[in-house]
This record gives C-alpha cells, sequence and structure tokens, in this order.
C-alpha cells in the first residue's frame, strides 16, 4: 500500500490478499483441498505444536479462509480473525473459549431470534447460563453479574429492531467487573460501526448477512480486538494456564494480542469442526469487494422507505433510528452518521393477522429468514424466527405480534415502495 492507513473501500478489496506467486491469478483462488503437503518431519511438528504457521488441514486453516480473515480482521481493526462455517457457529467457538461448566454471561434481551435461542436453550447442554439485560437500561448488565460470569454479550445494532445500542456505556461495566465485551456486529458491519473503538474486545458475525451480502453462501467470523487481558483474573483458563495438548504452552503468554483468535482455531474449531468451505469464503470474498457501496445504498433505500410507511395511514409504528424524532435518533448519530442500516421494524394496524397478509401480498419482496441481501426481504417475526417464545417474550425481543421486519435491498427506490402499497392496498 502507498499509504500507511489505506481507506476502508480499498481494504475492502485488496486487505489481506495479493497475486497468486504461482499462475499470477490477480483474484484469491480457491482452494479446494482437505490437506496440505508437508516439507518434512520437523515441518510438520511444528506445524502441530504451534511453532509454525502454515496450513495443515482445511478443518482448521485454508488459504481462502486466511484472505477472508485478515480482510475482515482490517475492516474492524481487529488484530486477528477466524472464519467459521455460520455466525452460530462463531458464537459457539467464542464462549468455548470463555466458559466452563456453571458459568454464566448476560446477553442483552433484544437479540436475533436463534441467538436468544442458542443462548436459553442449546448453551444449557454445556452447563453455560445466559442472563437477560435490556440495552436501553445499561446498569441492568451490572447488576447481573456474579463471580461466575464470563462475558457481556450485544448486538450493536439490535436484530430486528434495528436499534443502536450504546456499546462504550455497557463496555465500561464490562471493564469495570474484568469481563470481555463481545459484540454481534453483523447488521451494522464495520461500514457503519467499528465496535473496538467503542470498548468492544471481541467481534463476531454472520457472514453470510451484509458482509457476504449477495444470499449464497453461509459463513461466520470471530474477530480479535488483541485488547483484553486473558491472564489477569485467571478466570479463563483456556487461554492463561498451559495446554497439556500443545507441549505446555499458554496461549496468552505465547501469542499476545491475537490468543484469543489462536485459541478459537487451535482449541474450538479443531475438535468441533465447524469449518468454513473454501469457495464460501471465496464468495463472501467477492461480496465484501462491493461491502461499502452496497450499506451506502442499503442505508439511503432504507430511509426513504421509512418515511413513505411512517406517511401512511394503514401503518401504526415506524422503528427506525435514521428517522428524525425516533427514541433511538441520537445513538445513531453518534455510533452510525454514515447511516442507520438496511433492516427496521413497522406495525399494521390490523396487528398479526394483518402482517401474515401483508408478507403474502408482496410480489418483489421476498419472504424469507435473512437479512443483509442485495434483495429487499420480508418476515413476519412472531410468526417464524420469534415464534418459539412466549408473546412476553416476543415483545421483549422487538418482536411482538404486530411486528413487521423488513431487509431493505438495492433494488430502484420507487420499485420496493410499489410493493409495499400493493401488499399494503390488499392487507
Amino acid at each position: 500500500m502507498t499509504r500507511n492507513k489505506p481507506g476502508f473501500a480499498t481494504l475492502a478489496i485488496h486487505a489481506g490478499a495479493a497475486p497468486d506467486p504461482t499462475t499470477g491469478a490477480r483474484i484469491t483462488p480457491i482452494y479446494q483441498t482437505t490437506s496440505f503437503v508437508f516439507e518434512d518431519t520437523e515441518h510438520a511438528a511444528s506445524l502441530f505444536g504451534l511453532q509454525a504457521f502454515g496450513n495443515i488441514y482445511t478443518r482448521i486453516m485454508n488459504p481462502t479462509q486466511a484472505v477472508l480473515e485478515e480482510r475482515v480482521a482490517a475492516l474492524e481493526g481487529g488484530t486477528a480473525a477466524l472464519a467459521v462455517a455460520s455466525g452460530h457457529a462463531a458464537q459457539l467457538l467464542v464462549f468455548h473459549t470463555l466458559m466452563r461448566p456453571g458459568d454464566n454471561f448476560v446477553s442483552a434481551r433484544k437479540l436475533y431470534g436463534g441467538s436468544i435461542n442458542q443462548f436459553g436453550h442449546s448453551f444449557q447442554n454445556f452447563d453455560w447460563h445466559v442472563r437477560w439485560a435490556d440495552t436501553d437500561r445499561p446498569e441492568s448488565f451490572e447488576s447481573q453479574i456474579d463471580d461466575h460470569t464470563r462475558a457481556i454479550f450485544i448486538e450493536s445494532l439490535a436484530n430486528p429492531g434495528g436499534t443502536f445500542v450504546d456499546i462504550a456505556a455497557i463496555a465500561a461495566i464490562a471493564h469495570r467487573h474484568g469481563l470481555p465485551l463481545v459484540v454481534d456486529n453483523t447488521m451494522a458491519t464495520p461500514y457503519l460501526v467499528r465496535p473496538f473503538e467503542h470498548g468492544a474486545d471481541i467481534v463476531v458475525h454472520s457472514l453470510t448477512k451484509f458482509l457476504g451480502g449477495h444470499g449464497n453462501s453461509m459463513g461466520g467470523i470471530i474477530v480479535d480486538g488483541g485488547t483484553f487481558d486473558w491472564s489477569a483474573s485467571g478466570q479463563y483458563p483456556a487461554l492463561s494456564e498451559p495446554r497439556a495438548e500443545y507441549a505446555g504452552i499458554a496461549l496468552h503468554q505465547t501469542f499476545g494480542n491475537f490468543a484469543f483468535a489462536i485459541a478459537c482455531r487451535v482449541l474450538g474449531l479443531r475438535d468441533l469442526g465447524p469449518a468454513i468451505s473454501p469457495f464460501n469464503a471465496f464468495q463472501i470474498l467477492t461480496g465484501i469487494e462491493t461491502l461499502p457501496l452496497r450499506m451506502q445504498r442499503h442505508c439511503d433505500n432504507a430511509l426513504a422507505v421509512a418515511k413513505w410507511l411512517k406517511a401512511n395511514d394503514k401503518v401504526s409504528w415506524v422503528n427506525y433510528s435514521g428517522l428524525e424524532g425516533d427514541a433511538n435518533h441520537a445513538l445513531q448519530k453518534r455510533y452510525s452518521p454514515s447511516g442507520a442500516g438496511a433492516v427496521f421494524t413497522f406495525g399494521l394496524k390490523g396487528g398479526y393477522e394483518a402482517g401474515k397478509r401483508f408478507v403474502e401480498g408482496l410480489e418483489m419482496i421476498s419472504h424469507l429468514a435473512n437479512i443483509g441481501d442485495t434483495r429487499s426481504l420480508v418476515i413476519h417475526p412472531a410468526s417464524t424466527t420469534h415464534r418459539q417464545l412466549s408473546p412476553e417474550q416476543q415483545t421483549a425481543a422487538g418482536a411482538g405480534p404486530d411486528v413487521v421486519r423488513l431487509s431493505i435491498g438495492i433494488e430502484d427506490v420507487a420499485d420496493i415502495i410499489a410493493d409495499l402499497d400493493q401488499s399494503l392496498a390488499k392487507a
């Protein structure tokens, strides 16, 4: 690079990548292989003993995956990253590294429905326990912390409501208690919010969403901020204590400010196995190249649609942080001056049944369980993604019976509004 600090759009295209040294190919190749040849037995031993970096087996690392990891780490301002099979896999490996049986973590209540289910149900099989708190009351996180708490988890931009979170306030609470703050930055992406700049210690993404951006590949990623002292409290033995399987290496002592990313790879991914495929890594890398262009168009279109819905007499309310007068607008301007994102919710005056009819009446906008696509998407959370929750839990999660969630794409905004208009007329 000709500058010490390349711009965001430049990093989105170039970070981690170089022409292939063998063929000269300019695009990162898809290294579609299970394993890699060692130079000799000493080389193999040094790789398995974490004494040298290199490729062993695609379940653990792959050159296509490595470029993706370097690129997202650069965009987020982290020290290292680990790409895995999905956003859920990323969260699993984070907590597998942080937690022991009987431990707990404090999480924001307003989350993606799949995360609520993973934290509240599946994690119980590991004897890991979640305690819920409200992001509009940061003090509620502090009241849930005890001697067995090992982390705080939030989304920077909450799904499905599209509300921004006061990351710095919650980071201050986490650090006051010697805890890492884990931030899911899927909805905002580093184009809008860089959580490490506000006190986060670990960032996770579902690469399936905005970073990939085209609805064609599953993936997740963990980004290490490199700022947390894993040895200070003795509460994170996976990082601070000698590892018998690696000849007594203590990962934090050995790898310093990227020890967490290493631990997730060599203790979690190695043994639990949720590896991303080289093809999916390639597809997501290609998507990231246009992230700055897409995210700005997403934000511009979403604001226009939110304004149109707010003025529609069939709509009872619109929850979009980009709107003047929205309760979350000040946080949006503070954390994300470039825009309020693509995802937001609104309610129809006809409630639950009207919401279902509206979703079924759309023609161009696709009804499916995803966000962050180039295409506009819609879902009725209470009957789908949050169906497993009680009505009270749905409301607390921002997914009450009348809520419709939109993920606004990059089509011509007039066509998006026309589809909404015809379906509202029928609903």
